[in-house]
């Protein structure tokens, strides 16, 4: 187990039958950034590739 899975665990058991927009969640991330600017670039890479999704279903057809 990664220690990155308790965080990605909690945040499930918590907010797992929440619902919100991918707009709050960007502006969840770019608050994030501005608090922990030494995070900005696995940030970056987690919204590229959630931007990405898509492009990886397309790639497999």
């Amino acid at each position: 187990m990664y220690f990155t899975d308790r965080g990605i665990e909690e945040l499930e058991h918590r907010r797992g039958d929440d619902q919100i927009s991918l707009g709050w969640l960007a502006e969840q991330l770019r608050e994030f950034v501005d608090e922990n600017p030494e995070f900005e670039t696995a940030i970056e890479r987690l919204a590229t590739h959630l931007a990405r999704l898509d492009d990886e279903d397309e790639d497999d057809e």
